[in-house]
């Protein structure tokens, strides 16, 4: 199950995901399931449409005036007794967590999930200097004691099956070996980091919504695991975004009600904690990150992204997503969303992803803040190829696909080529060299072309 280290594409990483056909059939199925039940949830509510574009609408105010809202949370959040943090890089934001590790002469701490801290590669950047990370969201927990990033921002073992949980937790939480059922599983990783809570004297968490109103800001979990880390220790930090903003408390009604419906067909998360003011000896630091995020907002075409409130939805639904796998968009945040927002922290590194799209928009018309998920894949792929990031073959591909199709009469002549090539030397295409090949059955050659066909059929019944 561990990946290799190395940079491979999405179509290689895909490949890889693609040897074991049962899995990437319940992994396709499972996650289409969720999808029925976002689309269930939803349509109960008559509104369901309406809190969608508030939603948008929001996000859209907090965009064009994120400079304000920034310092107004700042300042609520100083007032409440939480002191503030401000990040422009990864590197930066881990450094700042570990200087306030440092401080307390911490080495064990606990952590919820938070894509923030996936996308600094925090656990790593803390264990290289002796601080033990524990990730107690479930899936988060599994996927690190096999060594491995989350697949799904959601649901991050979706890839593993429950036997192999069963052998990993054999190997890890000593757990009889041979045993896969899912409530002694969940029972024995309870037990396990129960521990792990009450030993631990530093918490960290993500943010899902932060208010610029109060200066408080809100964690959605399902397994109440945020809660016990933070009431448990001396020191809370929590990792956001810049983005994470929204304006006033009343707001959360819109996406808490859009959150879990759109993630996994919810009616609410289990849990939705406030956090505001540190408990009476406690410390509370907020630590918020740009790493591009102010640069993403002054691009008109791909501003929209940062609307994003990592739901997990254009996941469950992308075709390609569904039967490649996390791991194959090799970035913290994987699917649709991740294609659009990785290009913006290294075009170089990501220009594969924006490609790994069938661009049917089904994306776009799931996620519940009404991103431009597909449109943006669509221009992300311009900029890739204007910036000189596509690769060589593809280029030249293009090159001689533009060069056929603006002349009719290279047109005609190469789709004639073409059909006798398919006739009489089928073995030229029917081959492994042929990557179109690979997952297809190549059709029969037509007996004319449309455009013969369409001239006899104008002329017999014109």
């Amino acid at each position: 199950m561990n990946e290799t280290k190395e940079h491979k594409s999405h179509a290689d990483l895909a490949e890889r995901f693609n040897r074991d056909e049962d899995r990437v059939n319940w992994h396709d199925k499972t996650l289409w399931f969720i999808r029925e039940k976002r689309d269930k949830a939803a349509w109960q509510l008559p509104d369901w449409e309406k809190l969608r574009e508030t939603a948008s609408q929001i996000k859209h105010n907090v965009l064009s005036n994120l400079y304000d809202y920034l310092l107004a949370f700042e300042k609520n959040a100083q007032t409440n007794g939480a002191t503030v943090h401000w990040a422009s890089t990864p590197e930066e934001h881990n450094q700042i967590v570990h200087s306030i590790i440092q401080k307390h002469g911490v080495t064990n701490i606990v952590k919820s999930k938070s894509m923030l801290t996936e996308e600094c590669h925090m656990n790593d950047y803390l264990q290289a200097r002796g601080i033990n990370v524990v990730d107690t969201d479930l899936g988060e927990r599994i996927v690190q004691l096999a060594g491995e990033p989350p697949s799904h921002i959601v649901l991050p073992c979706i890839h593993w099956k429950k036997e192999e949980i069963g052998e990993l937790f054999s190997e890890h939480l000593g757990t009889p070996k041979g045993n896969a059922d899912p409530q002694f599983l969940t029972a024995a990783a309870r037990q396990h980091l129960r521990e792990k809570f009450m030993t631990s004297k530093l918490a960290i968490t993500g943010v899902n919504f932060a208010v610029a109103e109060t200066g408080e800001f809100v964690v959605c979990t399902n397994e109440g695991n945020a809660d016990l880390g933070v009431q448990l220790a001396d020191v809370h930090i929590a990792c956001m975004g810049i983005e994470k903003i929204i304006p006033q408390r009343k707001h959360l009604g819109v996406f808490l009600r859009l959150l879990a419906r759109s993630a996994t067909g919810q009616p609410i998360t289990t849990y939705s904690s406030h956090f505001k003011k540190p408990r009476p000896g406690q410390e509370l630091h907020i630590v918020l990150l740009d790493n591009g995020r102010s640069e993403r907002l002054g691009s008109e075409d791909f501003r929209n992204a940062l609307k994003c409130i990592r739901c997990g939805a254009c996941f469950n639904t992308c075709p390609v997503y569904r039967r490649s796998g996390g791991h194959s968009y090799h970035n913290a945040v994987a699917g649709p969303i991740g294609s659009i927002l990785a290009p913006g922290l290294d075009m170089k590194h990501y220009a594969d992803l924006p490609f790994a799209s069938t661009l049917c928009g089904s994306c776009s018309n799931v996620c519940p803040v009404k991103i431009d998920i597909h449109d943006q894949l669509y221009k992300w792929r311009q900029v890739i190829v204007q910036q000189g990031y596509a690769p060589g073959g593809k280029k030249i591909a293009m090159q001689g696909m533009t060069a056929v199709l603006s002349d009719p009469n290279i047109f005609r002549r190469a789709g004639a080529f073409g059909r006798w090539i398919m006739r009489y030397l089928p073995f030229l295409v029917n081959n492994p060299l042929n990557p179109w090949y690979k997952q297809r059955n190549m059709p029969e050659a037509p007996a004319q072309s449309f455009r013969k066909w369409y001239s006899k059929n104008r002329k017999n019944h014109g």
